[in-house]
């Protein structure tokens, strides 16, 4: 049996969720999500606990068996209280600003890069702790627009310029050796 799987989630108050035999829908305070899931896996809403089960032991069935649970409770999470990424970036003349509800991000190209927010997005700036946050109700949006910010200027190796996660090991390599001196 999976772990992860066969835990209930809890469903907090202001939270609404409908099921109707492979299809959930989620409403709360911050949103409102629906996705379809596999026929092979059960869910069920009982007293304030969704449970999800398997019919059988079958290697598909295991592995949607905790993913299909993830991703329920990542949905029942996000419309109650959110998802936020931060990215922090390090540099010389690096900087981010706000226009607006647009991101303007100054990464040492020769222009400003602006990146304007998906729907149900939202971007936060730090200049003092040089920090993006990313919020927004559902998680795997959340990570992709993230990813997306990242990749206007990933952190390189040697001096650890440019947008990383915060908290995140940056592996740092060793310059050039050189030859001794004669």
């Amino acid at each position: 049996m999976s772990r992860i799987g066969r835990l209930p989630i809890a469903v907090p108050a202001g939270v609404q969720v409908e099921l109707n035999g492979n299809f959930a829908k989620v409403k709360g305070p911050k949103g409102e999500m629906q996705r379809t899931f596999s026929p092979l896996i059960d869910i069920a809403l009982e007293a304030g606990l969704v449970t999800v089960s398997r019919r059988s032991d079958l290697a598909t069935e295991r592995a949607l068996h905790g993913t299909t649970r993830a991703v329920l409770s990542n949905m029942i999470r996000g419309v109650s209280s959110g998802f936020e990424r931060i990215l922090e970036w390090d540099g010389v003349g690096y900087r981010a600003e706000m226009s607006g509800a647009n991101l303007v991000l100054h990464m040492g190209y020769s222009h400003p890069i602006t990146m304007e927010p998906p729907a149900n997005i939202s971007f936060a700036v730090d200049a003092k702790t040089r920090q993006i946050k990313v919020m927004g109700f559902d998680k795997e949006q959340v990570g992709q627009v993230a990813a997306d910010i990242r990749k206007v200027r990933p952190v390189e190796p040697y001096l650890g310029k440019g947008l990383h996660y915060l908290g995140e090991k940056v592996r740092r390599k060793a310059g050039k050796s050189g030859k001794g001196k004669k």
